[in-house]
């Protein structure tokens, strides 16, 4: 006789019924409703630092003006020669200058306090005058960089925002292993509005939105790990991994008697090193035998920033290292992906704008799976009728 017992259906595979599934269903669940709130907090915020070069350039310029492009634009060198005269007298060290990267930008130069404060100094670059300084701690995009970065908690914050990134990237692969598109594909992405229960369109707008965001969302968990814990050594083990040998630190080696060679002078050692390329930055030595270092973007470069850099030693001009953006070796190009991939300028404008709406992503994910998990725990009330 033929059995009658119903047999499971053939979709429900092994796998689904396993315990990865079981296990990753307890983590998704207790991670997503104890983190979501920090989570969120870093999602909004990184939607607001999407574009925030483009906000804060609007906000600087009805705070001290425009730059009009007329005449030849003043030098790196002159610029820090300028910052240093007018805030030498504040024991505050000039750490990096920013060249504009249009015409209708201005020169920015950094300082830092003895409290570690630090101060955005803007220069006309046509002018030759500055325009005007800020703290950035107490600036609005600073606000919201430490708040996203740290928690406006210091160390401390930096640490725990850390956690929730790694913490981000387990939700992500535990959220595609849930994810019952790997039953059905076509129900994986299907939101059900018609005549359906809340309970249905809340599970659908989770599944839907969590899928469609969660590899954003786990890259930009494992960048931020690898930045706000150091102590995780993550660029270590690419290099490992990568069998590529990790450079040592570069350092000066000081010259009794001898000063520093001028910042035009180490400029010209960087252009002859790497022609044809545009500075943009340059980060100048905080002790005698720390390296003078310069940023630069070479024409084939796709980095708005680049990610050729230059180490130069400040007493003789011998280029210490030398990292070509266009020849990376197999660790750097890995770690060059870092930024575009944390903060979505891999795809231009399309990208950037997606990054809005990931970033909007958890607090969605947080509020659904929330709904989620209140009716999961109602218990039916018995029928006494």
């Amino acid at each position: 006789m033929e059995s009658t017992q119903q047999q499971p259906p053939k979709t429900q595979s092994r796998f689904f019924r396993s315990p990865v599934r079981a296990i990753s269903f307890l983590l998704h669940r207790w991670l997503g409703l104890t983190v979501g709130i920090l989570l969120s907090i870093a999602g909004l915020t990184g939607s607001i630092l999407v574009f925030w070069h483009e906000i804060d350039h609007w906000v600087l310029t009805q705070q001290f003006g425009a730059v009009i492009p007329t005449g030849v634009i003043m030098s790196i060198a002159a610029v820090v020669d300028l910052v240093k005269g007018a805030y030498g007298d504040k024991n505050w060290r000039l750490t990096t200058v920013v060249p504009p990267q249009s015409s209708h930008e201005p020169y920015q130069a950094w300082l830092e306090t003895p409290a570690h404060h630090h101060w955005q100094v803007l220069i006309n670059p046509y002018a030759r005058q500055i325009m005007g300084d800020r703290e950035w701690e107490t600036s609005w995009v600073g606000l919201i960089y430490e708040l996203h970065y740290k928690l406006l908690a210091g160390e401390t914050g930096t640490l725990i925002m850390g956690i929730v990134a790694l913490l981000t990237l387990i939700l992500s692969l535990t959220g595609v292993v849930l994810w019952p598109g790997w039953r059905n594909l076509k129900a994986g992405f299907k939101i059900k509005w018609q005549n359906a229960h809340i309970k249905r369109i809340n599970f659908d707008l989770h599944k839907v939105s969590g899928i469609i965001t969660a590899i954003f969302l786990g890259l930009i968990g494992f960048t931020g790990f690898a930045w706000n814990v150091p102590q995780a050594k993550v660029t270590e083990a690419i290099y490992a991994v990568t069998f590529t040998p990790q450079p040592a630190d570069p350092v000066s080696q000081p010259i009794s008697g001898q000063q520093p060679l001028p910042i035009a002078d180490l400029l010209q050692r960087a252009d002859a090193a790497v022609p044809n390329a545009v500075v943009t930055y340059i980060s100048l030595p905080a002790k005698p035998e720390s390296p003078f270092l310069v940023g630069k973007r070479q024409a084939q470069e796709r980095s708005e920033w680049g990610n050729t850099r230059l180490a130069i030693d400040q007493f003789s001009g011998s280029v210490i290292r030398l990292a070509d953006g266009l020849k990376p070796t197999r660790a750097e190009a890995i770690i060059n992906q870092f930024d575009p991939v944390h903060f979505g300028t891999f795809g231009g404008t399309f990208t950037r704008v997606l990054y809005v709406f990931v970033g909007l992503s958890p607090l969605a994910l947080l509020i659904t799976g929330f709904v989620m998990w209140k009716y999961q725990r109602r218990v039916p009330k018995p029928d006494h009728s």
